[in-house]
């Protein structure tokens, strides 16, 4: 009855022109459907993954967890059910809306509205992205993570812990506190800052090539407004990644090369080294928490830190016989 994956995402905006624009062309994912107050977009063999609908705010919408198979679902309302958290059957009408064959919903302590379903709709179409990329890395991964705001961190830890199945990957508290947990091999799925707002701090997804990230960052800085965080890597989940302002003024981190973890082994751990490996200039953080992020990448250079890439089969050539040291010493390093 656990949780698998993030399926699909829900916002509601006062731009929904700009959201198709920048959804196809920056992003990349394929528009599906668009009427004169929704729009939807693919990014794999889903039939959808975002929903954006038009409004008079830019607030999110919805995030919709998975479930297995209708068993799952029903023991998950039960489980619901014993922590004494209301929730309700979605009508078959929003069930054929998100694509899915049944779901719940409800909402967590400060006002996010959850969904989770079973059965997520699927198409042989090919995914047509909206501008040249190689695609995302999704299937039993999720579509990408959430990461949202909070007041406090003692206001969703233990919802999203003891009631809703969230497994803590590991948390920091400098420049700023943030926890990240996970549902499967993904490093993260949802995380938490502590910023005293509520909503969306960013979304994130994950394309299979790091060119498809750099060519966004290209297209990027020819708005430099639109860009929120530099490009840089993260030492928890080991992506490498940009920040750029979405149209409904939260972030979108375009990333590659995360980390996958073994869920079964997994030991939580305060990250110490700071939340970023190299780069990630932060532009919206304080003077103050800019300069500690930046000491702290500082003492990750000095301490010479470093960390493999995570690349999967298919997007990499090895490269042999560049640097005798570096060949010699290449077994210690894969039993180290």
């Amino acid at each position: 009855m656990s949780l698998q994956t993030l399926g699909y995402i829900g916002l509601r905006t006062k731009n929904l022109e700009d959201w198709t624009a920048y959804a196809t062309r920056f992003l990349g994912m394929q528009l599906v459907d668009k009427t004169r107050g929704t729009a939807t977009f693919r990014m794999d063999d889903r039939k959808q993954r975002l929903v954006v609908n038009e409004d008079t705010i830019d607030v999110p919408g919805f995030y919709g967890w998975e479930v297995t198979d209708a068993a799952a679902l029903d023991a998950y309302g039960a489980r619901l059910e014993s922590h004494k958290v209301p929730f309700a059957r979605g009508s078959r009408a929003l069930a054929e809306e998100r694509k899915v064959k049944d779901l719940i919903v409800f909402n967590d302590p400060v006002g996010n509205r959850l969904e989770v379903s079973h059965g997520a709709e699927t198409t042989t179409d090919p995914f047509k992205p909206g501008r040249a990329i190689s695609g995302f890395r999704t299937g039993p991964l999720g579509m990408g993570h959430a990461v949202l705001h909070c007041e406090k961190i003692d206001d969703v830890l233990p919802f999203y812990q003891d009631v809703l199945g969230f497994h803590l990957s590991d948390y920091f508290t400098k420049p700023f506190a943030a926890y990240f947990f996970h549902l499967n091999p993904r490093h993260h799925s949802v995380a938490f800052i502590e910023s005293g707002k509520k909503g969306i701090h960013h979304l994130m997804v994950e394309t299979c090539y790091l060119d498809d990230v750099g060519q966004a960052y290209d297209l990027a800085t020819g708005k430099p407004e639109m860009i929120a965080t530099t490009f840089g890597r993260h030492v928890n989940d080991e992506v490498t990644s940009f920040y750029s302002y979405s149209p409904s003024e939260f972030m979108f981190e375009y990333g590659w090369g995360g980390r996958t973890i073994d869920v079964d082994n997994w030991t939580p751990r305060v990250v110490t080294e700071g939340p970023s490996l190299w780069g990630h200039e932060r532009y919206w953080t304080t003077q103050e928490q800019r300069d500690v992020a930046r000491q702290l990448r500082i003492g990750n250079a000095e301490n010479g830190l470093r960390i493999p890439l995570n690349v999967m089969d298919g997007n990499y050539r090895p490269a042999r016989d560049v640097c005798p040291w570096w060949d010699a010493t290449a077994p210690a390093r894969k039993t180290g």
